[in-house]
């Protein structure tokens, strides 16, 4: 069975390390195909607090892989294995 792996990434409006994840995100998306799921962390105080400035936060299938910054090749190299 061949499924996608999800991608998770929390973060905020007004961010710009925000958007330049987001930008890796859709770079790596289009050669290794993955579910991509985007969070403000604004919309629950749970994770406002858990994340607070410490953003963007990626995880991989529920794993954080991710703060701050992506590598895009690490992250392309997550992807292309198979789903566990």
């Amino acid at each position: 069975m061949n499924t996608l792996h999800t991608v998770t990434l929390y973060g905020k409006k007004e961010c710009c390390l925000c958007d330049q994840a987001m930008a890796v995100l859709h770079k790596v998306q289009a050669v290794e195909p993955f579910v991509l799921e985007k969070i403000d962390i604004t919309s629950r105080a749970d994770l406002l607090e858990r994340y607070g400035d410490h953003i963007p936060v990626v995880l991989v299938d529920g794993v954080e892989v991710f703060r701050y910054r992506i590598l895009e090749d690490r992250l392309a190299a997550l992807l292309a294995e198979p789903v566990r």
